[in-house]
C-alpha cells in the first residue's frame, strides 16, 4: 500500500515533510521586513465578525508586573500586581493592539505609583490606541506591620487592594481605591441566649462568632490624596475587632474580650463603617459590602450601602462569592 504523504513529518516511505517547520534562531528581522508584516487593523471592513456595533471595554486582565508603591510613612514597597487594561472599541474598528496596553507600563514601570502615574497611562491608551474611554485596575496585596494586644509581638497583615482609574476622551479623570478588611463578628443574639443560660440553667455556652469581611470602594475628591493606611485606619476604627496576625495566650484572651465589648451584626457592621467613611473629605463617594461567615448557619450574613450621592455608587453589590476569607 503507498504511504501518504505527511505535512510536518517525514512519512514511512522516507519522503520529506511537504511544510518545513524548523524554527531559525539565526533569523533576524529588519526594519523593512517589519513592515511587510500583515497587520489585522488594516483589514477591510467585512473582516469585522458579528453586530456592527462599538464595544465597551476590551483589553488585557491579569498581566504580573512589579510596581513601587510609598506608604503613608513615605516607604516604598515593589509588589507584585495585577493588571487589567481595557479601552472602548469602535464599531468600524476590527480590534485594538493588545501589546500597546501592556507596552504602556512598561514605559513607566521604573516610577513610584501615585493616581497621576496612573493617569499618564491612561492618557497615553487614549493617544495610542485611539479611543475614547480607557479603564485601569491594580490589584495587590498590602502588607503592614501590627502589634499584638498584649504580649507584644509583631506580624505582617496583608490586604487586598486595587487601585482604578477611568479617563474618557473629554478629560475627565475618576480615581477609585478598592480595600478588603478582614475582623471577627461576634453575634450579639447569641451572647444574650447563652447569658440566659448560664443564669437560669448553669449551663455554658460559647456565643458563635465567624471571620468576617468588609470591601469599601471609594471615589476620591479631585485633587485629595487618600493613602491605603487610611482605609485600614477607618475600618478599624469603626470594627474594632481586626483579626490578628501573632498571638500568645494573653493575646488570645484579650481578642475574646474584645469581641465581647463590639458584638456586632452584619447590619450593625454596614453602619458603624458607614459614619466612619462619611466624616472623611477626601472621598467623594463610598460602596460598603460585608459578610459574616456564619458558623451558626450554613449560609452566609451579607449587607451593602452606599454613602447616596446623586448618580453615585448603587448598592447594587452581589459578588458576595468574592468574600469569602
Amino acid at each position: 500500500m503507498k504511504k501518504k504523504p505527511m505535512y510536518l513529518h517525514r512519512s514511512a516511505d522516507g519522503s520529506d515533510a511537504k511544510i518545513k517547520n524548523e524554527y531559525d534562531a539565526k533569523f533576524r528581522s529588519t526594519e523593512a521586513y517589519r513592515e511587510s508584516l500583515p497587520d489585522m487593523m488594516e483589514a477591510a471592513h467585512d473582516a469585522i465578525q458579528g453586530a456592527n456595533v462599538p464595544i465597551q471595554q476590551v483589553g488585557v486582565h491579569n498581566f504580573k508586573l512589579p510596581l513601587k508603591f510609598r506608604t503613608k510613612q513615605k516607604e516604598i514597597h515593589t509588589l507584585e500586581a495585577s493588571i487589567t487594561g481595557t479601552v472602548s472599541l469602535e464599531a468600524e474598528l476590527k480590534g485594538i493592539n493588545m501589546s500597546r496596553i501592556v507596552r504602556s507600563f512598561y514605559d513607566h514601570k521604573d516610577e513610584i505609583f501615585t493616581s497621576e502615574w496612573m493617569g499618564k497611562i491612561l492618557k497615553s491608551y487614549l493617544k495610542k490606541v485611539e479611543t475614547k474611554d480607557a479603564r485601569l485596575k491594580i490589584a495587590f496585596s498590602y502588607p503592614m506591620v501590627h502589634t499584638s494586644l498584649r504580649s507584644g509581638l509583631e506580624g505582617f497583615q496583608y490586604y487586598d487592594v486595587a487601585f482604578e482609574g477611568v479617563m474618557t476622551g473629554d478629560g475627565t479623570y475618576r480615581r477609585f481605591i478598592h480595600f478588603d478588611f478582614v475582623y471577627s463578628s461576634a453575634c450579639p443574639c447569641s451572647a444574650e441566649l447563652n447569658e440566659h443560660a448560664r443564669e437560669h440553667r448553669g449551663a455554658y455556652g460559647v456565643p458563635h462568632s465567624q471571620r468576617s469581611k468588609a470591601r469599601i470602594t471609594v471615589e476620591e475628591e479631585k485633587g485629595k490624596k487618600l493613602w491605603i493606611e487610611d482605609m485600614h485606619k477607618h475600618c478599624l476604627n469603626a470594627l474594632k475587632t481586626e483579626t490578628q496576625v501573632m498571638v500568645k495566650r494573653e493575646d488570645e484572651q484579650a481578642f475574646a474580650e474584645l469581641n465581647g465589648a463590639y458584638l456586632k451584626f452584619v447590619e450593625d457592621a454596614a453602619r458603624l463603617l458607614y459614619r466612619e467613611f462619611v466624616s472623611d473629605k477626601r472621598i467623594k463617594d463610598f460602596r460598603i459590602a460585608c459578610s459574616h461567615l456564619e458558623s451558626l448557619h450554613s449560609h452566609d450574613a451579607v449587607s451593602v450601602i452606599c454613602k447616596g450621592v446623586k448618580d453615585g455608587f448603587k448598592a447594587d453589590f452581589m459578588d458576595f462569592g468574592s468574600l469569602v476569607c
